[in-house]
């Protein structure tokens, strides 16, 4: 009985469920059926990461929605958190961390599953050679064919059956109902016909008769059948498992991204701690190449800080007292001491990981075809055996040829050849894709690719190089752009810092400098072959009266005008030159754009760098102007790409840093280049393991072609099953012959699936 008072709407709550026991995308659709039937509660159930997303008024517990879910047949639990957490170890230490989801055990259930599958084969084999090879038939080898079809039957199958009588119990009937009820008819025919029938007698023979004579039926083993059958979808469920056994990776990859331990000061001393005991208000020490270890505000030194694979932004962050600094960046110069403002759950890592979960557990779960076939044929098929059996017994007066009809229409309708149907093609499409530097996550990330209008390209990284390079340098009036460019170089290889390092590396052999300092947040000065050299902002040549001629001003303003960096150089009292540094589009990337373009995608560059850099790489690679979004918070990426989704767009988002995670997640195609941190590739769908952004065309181009492959293997094998139901139910068709028809479906799924391996990449 509810207790809302009228007028008053109630608090929406959220919670996420760990299910278990789902075997299908058809499970998925009844759990959430059941959930959203309750009143005060809207869920989806997402059958690739096995979760539950629920919104339900406060008044609704989250015991009844675990209660409701194991009544429609499955478990529930509410998972653990996936942000870290200490844990206490018996010496008061903390370490580990608790996150949601248990990648051991799914790694343990597939290795069962394989193990499964391994012994099902090895006795599946000899049964089905047996059984097609009348050669080979020795003597009471019917025997020996029941000795080792049983054990696959019965074990191997087990999860069908269980599956099938769970279903039934629950007025349902799904793929492994048909499996198990084909393979269980199968067996137990052949075991009537063993004992009770003719074909236990000694010197038996099996043969390929098509007349259903009582005879002929009484003697006809379908032990290969039932084993087949069983050996077959347990491969199609183990290539399904292992694909799913890295759902819940990229939560873990952002939470290793992290510092593992801390140099907090205590009473004036360094001590070393995991940081899972680090706590607010504590002051710790980063020192060069070292990760920031929470979110927090620096309180002593100067540095510049790498924040690229959070922020997206190409030129790394100046930070001084009083800036604030986020965890799981890098310190790449000087030693800073840094007060924690933020820990746990309230970091800015965390929150991503969050947003990471949110996003992939908001996806649509894919409701696979064969799926979708099997809700209508499978209980049509059932229906079509009754009816066999019942008119044959009325006609024939038969119970043996009614029985063996009926059978026949079970095992020609068993759907081995729709269970094969996506794993095999994703296997082969997946296999060719790894030797072209392609990696497809699984099946339910392909139907995507076939809507996709718009692409989203992450700059950073992806677009461009990510790194920062020398670019132009403009000596003033009377000045040797050689000399310019060695003196800088000198002075700048004695520094730390990335814009430093840029310009050093266009010189392979500086010349030596002395005197060395470096000016923190303005740029570096040294003597070099007796000449006194500054480098860095205009500030800093201003301290040493050098005043910028109106060439160099005019080299300055049209290098900040295009989003890039301009370093000042002078030496001997006076502004010699202006170099620009800038992360530099890849040579592909333009080549890339459009290639997509050619697939019918939108092209729409995305970024955390200002407007005027986006803009500028954007001319550079044919992006459209007006399809630029710029200075992009890291949380927010993931926000525009659901904007994008709002207005009827089917997106594909491509990244590499740990900012784009959650896009990607969030998008309906993720592509990660392979060069990129392990959070973003975890969170994709399809990673580019070369980094090469025309790879992005293939990719899709392959996913296409998969899709179409997996569609094509499904109608033909449910057309097979439906032009030969008829002659089973007719009579026209003897079990073993069905049996054969079959196996011959699988073997042209399998075929179809083979041409993939020719697909190759643009040249």
């Amino acid at each position: 009985m509810s207790t809302a008072i009228p007028g008053i709407e109630p608090v929406v709550q959220r919670v996420e469920l760990a299910i278990g026991g789902m075997t299908c995308a058809s499970c998925a659709a009844r759990i959430e059926k059941k959930l959203n039937r309750m009143e005060g509660v809207t869920a989806t159930v997402n059958f690739a990461t096995e979760k539950a997303s629920v919104a339900h008024a406060s008044d609704v517990a989250v015991a009844d929605l675990i209660a409701t879910v194991e009544k429609t047949g499955y478990t529930a639990e509410v998972p653990a958190p996936v942000v870290p957490e200490p844990v206490t170890t018996d010496d008061g230490a903390a370490g580990g961390t608790a996150e949601g989801g248990t990648p051991g055990a799914r790694d343990d259930e597939t290795a069962r599953l394989r193990h499964r599958l391994l012994v099902t084969v090895a006795l599946s084999i000899p049964v089905i050679v047996l059984a097609m090879v009348p050669a080979l038939q020795f003597r009471n080898w019917q025997w020996l064919s029941l000795t080792l079809a049983a054990p696959v039957v019965v074990w191997g199958g087990w999860q069908f059956h269980k599956a099938a009588w769970t279903n039934l119990r629950h007025g349902a009937a799904t793929m492994d109902t048909l499996v198990s009820v084909g393979t269980l008819a199968a067996f137990g025919w052949s075991v009537w016909a063993l004992f009770f029938g003719d074909a236990g007698m000694p010197g038996m023979k099996h043969g390929f008769d098509f007349s259903l004579s009582s005879q002929n039926a009484s003697s006809t083993l379908y032990l290969e059948t039932a084993a087949g059958v069983t050996a077959f979808i347990l491969l199609g469920r183990y290539l399904e498992a292992r694909a799913k056994r890295r759902a819940g990776a990229a939560l873990r990859a952002l939470l290793e991204l992290g510092a593992k331990d801390v140099a907090v000061l205590r009473d004036g001393r360094e001590e070393r701690i995991p940081i899972g005991r680090l706590v607010l208000g504590d002051r710790f020490v980063v020192r060069p190449g070292e990760k920031v270890a929470t979110d927090g505000r620096v309180v002593e030194g100067s540095s510049a800080v790498d924040a690229s694979l959070l922020t997206g932004e190409s030129v790394p962050v100046e930070v001084g007292p009083g800036d604030e600094v986020t965890g799981a960046t890098v310190n790449s110069g000087g030693r800073l001491v840094v007060e924690a403002t933020r820990v746990g759950a309230d970091t800015q890592l965390a929150r991503m990981a969050v947003l990471v979960e949110q996003a992939q557990s908001g996806k649509a779960a894919a409701q696979r075809l064969a799926d979708r076939i099997s809700a209508v044929f499978v209980p049509a098929v059932l229906i079509i055996a009754l009816v066999t059996l019942g008119v044959w017994l009325a006609v024939s007066g038969s119970a043996t040829e009614a029985f063996t009809a009926a059978v026949a229409v079970l095992i020609i309708a068993c759907p081995c050849a729709l269970g094969l149907a996506t794993p095999t093609a994703l296997m082969v499409g997946t296999g060719r894709g790894a030797q072209l530097g392609i990696l497809i996550r699984g099946p339910e990330v392909l139907e995507s690719t076939r809507q996709v209008d718009t692409v989203v390209l992450d700059k950073t990284g992806t677009v461009t190089t990510g790194r920062m390079a020398l670019v132009a340098v403009h000596p003033a009036d009377g000045v040797n752009e050689a000399q310019a460019l060695r003196l800088a170089a000198a002075v700048e290889h004695a520094s730390e810092h990335p814009i430093a390092a840029a310009i050093a590396a266009a010189v392979p052999e500086p010349a030596a400098v002395e005197s060395f300092r470096n000016v923190p947040g303005l740029g570096v000065e040294g003597v070099v072959d007796g000449h006194a050299v500054v480098a860095g902002r205009e500030r800093l040549l201003t301290d040493w009266s050098m005043t910028l001629p109106p060439e160099l001003l005019t080299a300055k303003a049209d290098a900040e005008a295009a989003g890039r960096t301009a370093v000042l150089v002078g030496w001997d009292g006076a502004a010699r030159a202006v170099l620009t540094v800038a992360d530099t589009p890849k040579p592909s990337s333009a080549e890339a754009i459009t290639r997509l373009r050619g697939l019918g995608l939108t092209p729409v560059l995305l970024t955390g760098d200002n407007a005027a850099v986006a803009r500028s790489v954007a001319a550079e690679v044919g992006i459209d102007a007006d399809q630029v979004i710029a200075e992009v918070l890291p949380e927010d990426k993931a926000s525009v790409v659901a904007g994008l989704q709002a207005e009827g767009r089917t997106v594909a988002m491509v990244g590499d840093g740990v900012n784009d995670a959650a896009a990607l997640a969030q998008a309906d195609l993720g592509l990660a280049m392979g060069t990129g941190t392990d959070a973003a590739i975890e969170a994709a769908d399809l990673t580019l393991v070369r980094g090469d952004l025309r790879s992005a065309a293939d990719a899709i181009r392959l996913s296409r072609r998969t899709l179409a492959t997996i569609k094509g293997n499904l109608f033909w094998a449910f057309g097979y099953n439906v032009a030969a139901l008829p002659l089973a139910a007719f009579g026209l068709l003897n079990p073993m012959i069905a049996g054969a028809a079959m196996a011959f479906s699988s073997v042209f799924v399998v075929t179809n699936s083979l041409r993939l391996r020719r697909f190759q990449a643009q040249a």
